[in-house]
């Protein structure tokens, strides 16, 4: 892990699988962190009801992180709701769109959160924004794509006149080396909080009769399928590693 950094960021934490392996990765790594969520009428809004114990659980594994872990920040941005037309927001079917994009991608969602966070940065003298992205194992959303993050912090910085860095350490990570960094950042601990206590699934299922060995959620929707099927690759390897037999 690479040496402390007197850096101060800001994580955008949804409450899912890689904005809490992504808040992790930020108290590993810089002094000061702060987390911000939105609420933008998402079906799954039930991922906001475990930001709070993810900070709690996360600060609660390191004497450090609980230093290092500043105020949480969750803002209403109700007007991607109002724009409609999406799976995310509609209780309408998961389905692929005539663009080739599937119908849970929210327009300019990652724009206007990034766009925000931002702003909250520029109050708070936070120099880093960190965010969950990943263009490896993802659905094709096209503000989840590295050239549009760095694009974007080009034009973040200037127009705040600061120097901000938008890092996305998941970027090139598939979904099974995603488990693997929760798992090098704060072991057996942290991955049983990730998996107890945060919520990826679009249709927002959770409770004991939704609890998989991968997590919460429906097991069918985009994001439920990508966590189990990572989550298993991830344990064969870990079982190939220990020269462990497989169940």
């Amino acid at each position: 892990m690479d040496a402390l950094q007197p850096r101060r960021a800001l994580v955008l934490l949804s409450g899912g699988q890689d904005s809490a392996t992504c808040l992790a990765w930020a108290l590993a790594r810089y002094a000061h962190v702060e987390t911000i969520g939105f609420d933008y009428g998402q079906r799954h809004r039930v991922e906001l009801d475990c930001r709070t114990r993810l900070r709690e659980g996360m600060a609660a594994l390191q004497p450090s992180w609980t230093e290092r872990l500043g105020e949480d920040h969750l803002l209403t941005v109700d007007v991607l709701g109002q724009l409609g037309g999406t799976a995310m927001t509609e209780n309408v079917a998961i389905a692929m769109q005539a663009d080739g994009l599937p119908n849970t991608f929210v327009p300019g969602r990652n724009l206007l959160f990034f766009t925000l966070a931002a702003a909250l940065a520029y109050r708070r003298d936070l120099e880093v924004l960190v965010g969950g992205m990943s263009q490896t194992d993802y659905s094709g959303y096209p503000d989840c794509r590295d050239n549009t993050l760095k694009a974007l912090q080009v034009a973040l910085s200037l127009g705040v006149e600061r120097p901000l860095t938008l890092e996305t350490p998941l970027m090139w990570l598939d979904k099974a080396r995603t488990w693997e960094l929760a798992w090098q950042l704060g072991g057996t601990a942290l991955v049983e909080l990730v998996r107890t206590d945060s919520h990826t699934c679009y249709l927002g299922l959770r409770g004991p009769g939704h609890l998989h060995a991968w997590g919460h959620g429906c097991g069918s929707c985009p994001a439920c399928e990508l966590r189990a099927q990572g989550h298993a690759r991830w344990l064969a390897a870990q079982a190939a590693h220990q020269g462990m037999p497989q169940a």
